[in-house]
């Protein structure tokens, strides 16, 4: 059966068993020199590439950028990626496991929802400069591991993500009232989390007790789109993920993705794209 592949954390040996898996190496020497290419694949860890100079190509989830110096690409788990870099690269990159915030770490965790709700940014020297200062301090506490090194690193990362906050895209929804921007952390992780088996506003209403009126009062303050309109979205997202980056057969995607009829599932896919997912499939080619 194809899928897509998943990559997995690349750890220690002492990592293995435990939900903190963390990583960071420097770019120079993962090229060793040459150009690298890795095609379309998907992590079940946040990915930070974070680069000094250099010059390639990456794609993420069908959005094409230009690989320059002085700027970051955040991939979170699940999404989907194609990455060229070339040799005159330099910077670093780093990985951690979705379980290295534990689920009382709270608002470390909501820094990191903001800051990955965007998968690519640029900095003028100054701000990149601070930067590359929080990433080299990480870098020598995930080297020298000294005593409390994992509380440093996590403290940095923090660092590292109010800086990304501090972003101007993010303004506009950084102003959002703090309970409304909570609700929706939350109801995006659920239909991240359970988009297969349910499909209706209601059934993530009950799980956030709230009313549907409530959830969708929440998604059009911050996103000005319903809750339907949410749902709907990523399902089409994790169907082009699959169109694009697997030879599985229709059926076979329309059942993964919950859908036992696949021509109800070809309607709703042509629906929201104005193509059948053949068509698609042949326009990715």
């Amino acid at each position: 059966m194809d899928s897509i592949p998943i990559r997995h954390i690349h750890t220690t040996p002492q990592q293995q068993e435990s939900s903190y898996r963390f990583s960071i190496r420097n770019v120079q020497n993962l090229l060793a020199g040459e150009d690298m290419h890795e095609s379309l694949h998907r992590h079940d860890f946040f990915y930070l590439l974070i680069l000094k100079k250099g010059s390639g190509q990456h794609h993420i989830d069908f959005k094409s950028y230009t690989i320059e110096g002085h700027s970051l690409f955040l991939v979170r788990p699940g999404q989907v990626h194609e990455l060229t870099l070339h040799a005159d690269c330099s910077g670093y990159l780093l990985q951690f496991s979705e379980g290295f915030y534990t689920a009382q770490d709270q608002q470390n965790r909501r820094l990191l929802r903001k800051a990955g709700s965007i998968n690519h940014y640029t900095f003028d020297a100054r701000r990149f400069q601070k930067i590359t200062g929080i990433l080299q301090y990480i870098s020598d506490e995930y080297t020298l591991q000294e005593e409390r090194y994992q509380e440093a690193i996590k403290a940095n990362l923090s660092f590292l993500f109010i800086e990304l906050l501090r972003d101007q895209r993010h303004t506009a929804s950084t102003k959002e009232p703090r309970y409304f921007q909570e609700r929706l952390d939350t109801f995006l992780e659920l239909v991240e989390t359970h988009f297969v088996e349910y499909k209706q506003v209601s059934q993530y209403a009950a799980m956030m007790h709230l009313t549907t009126y409530q959830l969708n009062a929440i998604t059009k303050q911050t996103l000005d789109k319903t809750c339907s309109e949410v749902i709907n979205d990523y399902i089409i997202l994790e169907a082009r993920r699959q169109l694009r980056a697997t030879t599985e057969q229709i059926n076979n995607i329309a059942f993964r993705l919950g859908y036992e009829d696949v021509s109800y599932f070809i309607r709703f896919f042509k629906k929201h794209t104005a193509y059948t997912p053949d068509a698609f499939r042949q326009n990715c080619r």
